[in-house]
C-alpha cells in the first residue's frame, strides 16, 4: 500500500495510470549523489514536538514530522559516506513573500544552520539557495557534473515545496532522480501525499527508507 493511497481517488489512479502516468519505478545509476534539502531548525524547530507547538517559535517548522525525517536521514549517511556517495546540503537564504510571519525568522540565531543530528561532515557539501529549487542561481551543476553523478536521491522539506522544485529541475536536467519517502516532510499531511503521488508518477521514483539503503549498500566501491 502506498502511502497516498488514503488521499487519492481510485478514479484519480486510473486516470493518471490510463494516461500513461503509471509510476513505473527507474533503474538507478551507479553514480548517485544523495541531496538533503532545507533540514534546518526553521524547519523542524529545536527538538521534536507537536507542530502546532513548535511554530509557536519556528514559525515554518513541521514539528514531529520533520523530526522523524531527520532520524531516519540520519541512519542513511553513514551507508552512503561508506560508499563515497557525494552527500550535498541546501540552505535556504530567501523567502516566500507569501508567508506572513517570514520577518520572524530573522531573530532566531540558529534557524538557517543545519540540524545537528545530521550536520555535514568534512567532505559534504552545503549550498546556499535564493530560490525553492537548489539548482536555481547556484553551482549544483558545476559540482555534479565534474562527479559524473547520474542519480539524485531527494531527502528533507518541504515535499510539496522546496524538494518538489528541485525534483522538477533534476528531472528536467536529465538525472535519474529517487524521493526517499520517510526522509521528506511537510507541514500538511495531504500536501505530502499528494506530492509524493504525483512526483512519483511524473518526474521521480519515490521509494522506501529500505530500498534506498539497499541500493546504496550494493553500489559498487
Amino acid at each position: 500500500m502506498a502511502i497516498w493511497d488514503d488521499i487519492i481517488t481510485e478514479s484519480d489512479k486510473e486516470i493518471y495510470i490510463k494516461a500513461g502516468y503509471d509510476g513505473r519505478k527507474v533503474s538507478f545509476g551507479n553514480k548517485p549523489a544523495l541531496v538533503i534539502i532545507d533540514v534546518v531548525y526553521d524547519f523542524v524547530g529545536n527538538e521534536p514536538e507537536p507542530m502546532l507547538k513548535s511554530i509557536e517559535r519556528f514559525p515554518q517548522s513541521c514539528g514531529e514530522s520533520g523530526w522523524k525525517a531527520v532520524y531516519q536521514i540520519a541512519s542513511l549517511l553513514p551507508i552512503a559516506r561508506d560508499k563515497q556517495v557525494p552527500i550535498i546540503y541546501s540552505i535556504p537564504t530567501a523567502w516566500l513573500k507569501k508567508v506572513a510571519r517570514a520577518e520572524e525568522r530573522q531573530k532566531n540565531p540558529i534557524g538557517n544552520e543545519i540540524v545537528r543530528e545530521i550536520a555535514p561532515a568534512a567532505n559534504d557539501i552545503a549550498i546556499y539557495k535564493p530560490a525553492p529549487s537548489i539548482f536555481l542561481g547556484t553551482s549544483l551543476l558545476n559540482v555534479l557534473i565534474p562527479l559524473k553523478v547520474d542519480t539524485l536521491l531527494f531527502c528533507g522539506g518541504t515535499t510539496s515545496g522546496c524538494v518538489r522544485a528541485s525534483v522538477v529541475d533534476a528531472d528536467s536536467y536529465g538525472f535519474t532522480v529517487g524521493v526517499i519517502e520517510e526522509c521528506t516532510f511537510d507541514r500538511g499531511e495531504v500536501s505530502h501525499k499528494v506530492n509524493l503521488f504525483d512526483m512519483n508518477a511524473k518526474y521521480a521514483s519515490v521509494m522506501s527508507i529500505a530500498e534506498a539503503k539497499d541500493y546504496l549498500s550494493k553500489l559498487p566501491t
